[in-house]
């Protein structure tokens, strides 16, 4: 699965990545623009999404793909509950809280089957 990880915590992506996306293409960006540019030049199957980015919000981000109809499904993955709201509130399909991330293959499977959150 391709997989777009909009993070900017270097130390979170640098232990989950290996440990609970080793099997996925991953793709971390870490700023707003980044990740707009990346989903401008690529196609992934899911996005990860956290809520305090370099740049700005993460719910700014979920807003602008919902604007662009861009369909890839997005999970909250914010340690904060009010971020994880605000971004499902912006249009994420999901929520995998950091503090549950040993749960993120379980959730990447039902978002991408359509299943939803």
């Amino acid at each position: 699965m391709k997989i777009l990880l909009v993070e900017n915590q270097a130390e979170f992506v640098a232990v989950v990545v290996p440990a609970f996306l080793a099997e996925h293409e991953v793709t971390t960006v870490s700023s707003l623009d980044a990740a707009r540019a990346a989903v401008a030049a690529g196609r992934f199957d899911a996005i990860l999404a956290d809520y305090d980015l370099d740049g700005g919000k993460g719910d700014a981000f979920v807003s602008w793909l919902a604007a662009a109809r861009v369909a890839t499904p997005v999970i909250a993955i914010s340690s904060h509950d009010v971020g994880n709201a605000a971004l499902m509130k912006a249009g994420a399909a999901a929520v995998c809280p950091k503090t549950r991330f040993d749960q993120i293959g379980a959730v990447l499977r039902r978002v991408v089957s359509g299943g939803g959150a």
